[in-house]
């Protein structure tokens, strides 16, 4: 079966910085693939690169076989990849309403809004209460909340989200991490970078980890040692890699 995602001898990075090195990813359709490193591992930069917001200078990304190199990030969007991004990106000026709106915006995400707007306050009942509300007021899990919602309002087929749990109380981590859960068992393409590795182990199918902006393990989630990729996570490893 072919990746739905798949990203080979990746190298990229933010004029002459170069932040990849020879990334490797593949994410099967339907699947919750997990990527954990340290702080300046490179996975922002990763799923940035994967979007068309950083410049690939070598290696290859397909989406469903065809590339995504070159490729803008509004043409990747209506292919059907969308990205919620590090630190609750929303528009503070905007109301709850209008964000969610401008997920809609795309072409794939104009067919039956309503009904995705309806399935978003289901799964976020507070931004249904909050849907006059300007988003600048929102609490940070409120916010997390909108911009997943937002997500999710593009219809899409992979969906790559960049810490969702930065920063958030227990409970409402608790809250992301369940809807995060439901959106698998709903079959999404889920491509999750995430700090806290216990709580993402227990969602993933596959696991990454980065540490320099290499890939130095890759792991289906249910062979992976917790105390080895910690090993790796925190350099205890002598700097061998661990890749298979």
């Amino acid at each position: 079966m072919t990746p739905l995602l798949e990203v080979s001898g990746l190298r990229a990075g933010y004029g002459q910085i170069n932040v990849l090195w020879d990334v490797d990813l593949t994410v099967e359709e339907g699947k919750t693939t997990v990527i954990v490193g340290p702080n300046g591992a490179g996975k922002t930069t990763l799923l940035r690169t994967l979007m068309g917001l950083v410049y690939a200078s070598a290696g290859s990304m397909t989406l469903h076989g065809q590339t995504l190199k070159g490729g803008k990030t509004w043409d990747i969007v209506e292919r059907g990849m969308v990205m919620i991004p590090e630190g609750r990106m929303v528009f503070p000026d905007m109301s709850v309403l209008d964000n969610l709106m401008m997920g809609a915006y795309p072409r794939a995400g104009r067919a039956d809004w309503e009904t995705r707007l309806e399935r978003v306050f289901a799964m976020f009942p507070r931004l249904k209460e909050r849907r006059g509300q300007m988003a600048g007021l929102m609490s940070g899990g409120e916010a997390q909340m909108l911009a997943m919602g937002r997500g999710l309002m593009e219809n899409p087929q992979v969906l790559l989200i960049d810490e969702p749990s930065l920063g958030l109380a227990p409970v409402i981590v608790d809250e992301i991490f369940t809807i995060l859960a439901d959106l698998k068992a709903q079959g999404l393409t889920i491509v999750l970078v995430e700090q806290n590795t216990s709580r993402a182990l227990h969602l993933a199918d596959h696991v990454y980890l980065m540490r320099s902006g290499k890939t130095i393990l890759s792991q289906p989630a249910a062979e992976v040692d917790l105390g080895h990729l910690h090993d790796l996570y925190f350099a205890r490893d002598g700097g061998s890699a661990a890749v298979g």
